[in-house]
């Protein structure tokens, strides 16, 4: 089945009313879009369509759980999807332009396909930080990390600041990050 026609709802026919419908989301949706953040995953999408003769609002929820890299000790973890929206699509000979909340509809279609809609609501739903629980990191990647104070951060970024490029050229930051490194790997 492709997978724009998994995601989509024929409405053409329907009687003014409301409508429910599940779809199940799994890798295939994930490698079509070639998520780099998203590495697989299961999700339950419930939708109910208030459909009217110009207009069809959804009201979607969407749980389930998806495979990242933990930020911190870059293995896999499953971060839960738990998202409710609403998407409205206007059915219009004149389109306006998808911008997540509202989608256009030529009349002439007999189906609203919502692929993008459905894969963009997970995407968006991840939290900004994504790691394991306190104490399931990969202890061998953790130990690899080097945590430092304030006053020790402080400290590292005086003493980058002091240094100058050999080539006489003054590039500020970059010059810092390679001091830290620098300092960094005398303390290892």
């Amino acid at each position: 089945m492709e997978l724009n026609k998994q995601y989509s709802v024929a409405y053409k026919g329907l009687k003014n009313s409301s409508f429910d419908f599940v779809f199940e989301v799994d890798n295939t949706l994930f490698e079509a879009y070639e998520c780099r953040d998203i590495h697989g995953g299961k999700c339950k999408v419930e939708a109910t369509m208030l459909k009217s003769d110009h207009q069809l609002d959804f009201d979607f929820t969407i749980t389930g759980e998806v495979i990242c890299e933990c930020d911190r000790c870059l293995e896999d973890c499953s971060m839960p999807i738990d998202y409710e929206g609403h998407l409205i699509v206007r059915i219009s000979d004149v389109e306006g332009e998808y911008d997540g909340e509202v989608m256009w509809l030529n009349p002439n279609e007999n189906e609203v396909d919502l692929t993008q809609y459905i894969y963009e609501s997970i995407v968006l739903s991840l939290p900004y930080q994504r790691v394991h629980p306190e104490g399931e990191c990969n202890p061998d990647m953790l130990a690899h990390i080097t945590v430092v104070s304030e006053q020790e951060l402080q400290e590292m970024e005086q003493r980058a600041e002091s240094v100058t490029d050999p080539h006489g050229i003054d590039e500020g930051d970059f010059n810092k990050l390679a001091a830290l490194k620098a300092l960094m790997e005398q303390g290892n």
